[in-house]
């Protein structure tokens, strides 16, 4: 039988022990791989694995051995409570062993729990699953879980008391990042939040967000948005001790800057434009860079994104001999006087 997407979250989370096996398929390794584990750790708990009560094996496994998945499925255990046998990477080439064991399959012998990548409509394999009344097929595609998903993982990690703006940080952050990233976030949120009885903020949140490449830049970047040219040059000095490069320089600065045109054009006002970007921008940074698309106003933008453009030319330009850093340097101070006039 095949499982309707709105169905997948609740039997992940508890899956039918009476049911011969399931099939969880999908073009994300990573996705498909962790639902896989919520699977076998509802069906056979933390220590099924320990107490022998799991057993792994693969497709190139079972080819060599057609006869090792029907021995493991009906084998006895030492230990009492549900066994599984995870099989992975699974093909059409092994339809018909996995058959078998199903037909075979009685209560009391273990859950077969397959996983494979993408399957088409026509695959032996997928066929064999929804067609099987006592077994699931599950398709796990590239989408951002929901809110209750989102839920259920931030309640495991004992996270359950969220302000405003931290749920629609996290909400952000389960739409950008890939699950096995945002689930460490929320597991480093959860550490970070160890023994702090508070509300999670969305300073938390930023916190524990994985850095992003204008995160190192914030201090000359910022110093640039609000008109405070006098320490363009110092700070340039420090990143040029750390290696940064010029052309590097130029485009975190032009990836800031368009972040804070997008804000000053929505229609809503830059501080819900500067809430709608993507990648998403958390905490002070988002409240600061609110302030600055204010203060520049569009006009003013248009004309930064030109001289950042101009100076990348400039950079990436074949017969350049100027020195790379101090043009770098003179655009920045230029775009923190062109914010320093008044409107």
């Amino acid at each position: 039988m095949k499982l309707a997407a709105r169905d997948l979250p609740g039997y992940f989370a508890k899956p039918d022990p009476g049911k011969a096996g399931l099939l969880i398929y999908g073009s994300d390794a990573m996705r498909v791989a962790l639902r896989r584990q919520e699977t076998l750790k509802a069906l056979v708990g933390e220590k099924g694995e320990e107490e022998m009560r799991l057993t792994r094996m693969s497709g190139a496994d079972l080819r060599r051995d057609p006869a090792m998945l029907a021995d493991a499925v009906k084998a006895q255990g030492f230990f009492p409570g549900t066994r599984a046998v995870f099989l992975e990477e699974a093909s059409d080439a092994i339809a018909e062993i996995v058959s078998d064991a199903l037909d075979g399959w009685s209560e009391g012998d273990a859950n077969i729990v397959v996983t494979a990548g993408t399957l088409k409509a026509a695959s032996k394999l997928r066929k064999l699953f929804e067609g099987h009344k006592g077994a699931y097929a599950a398709a796990i595609y590239d989408n951002p879980p929901s809110a209750e998903e989102v839920n259920r993982i931030l309640s495991e990690a004992g996270l359950g008391s969220l302000d405003a703006d931290a749920r629609e940080g996290v909400g952000a952050l389960a739409r950008e990042l890939d699950p096995g990233d945002f689930r460490q976030t929320i597991e480093k949120l959860a550490l970070y939040k160890l023994g702090d009885e508070g509300e999670v903020t969305a300073d938390d949140v930023a916190a524990c967000a994985p850095a992003s490449t204008e995160a190192a830049l914030d201090d000359v970047l910022n110093a640039v948005a609000e008109a405070r040219r006098e320490e363009v040059g110092p700070i340039l000095k420090r990143l040029r001790a750390q290696g940064v490069e010029p052309v590097g320089l130029c485009m975190a600065a032009t990836r800031h800057f368009w972040t804070l045109y997008k804000a000053a054009a929505d229609p809503k006002g830059p501080e819900a434009g500067i809430a709608n970007v993507r990648p998403p921008v958390f905490g002070q940074r988002r409240s600061r860079m609110g302030r600055q698309a204010q203060n520049w106003g569009g006009d003013r933008l248009e004309k930064a994104m030109s001289m950042l453009a101009e100076l990348d030319l400039t950079l990436r330009s074949p017969g350049q001999t100027a020195p790379a850093m101090p043009l770098v340097e003179r655009a920045l101070i230029r775009l923190a006087m062109l914010g320093a006039r008044r409107r």
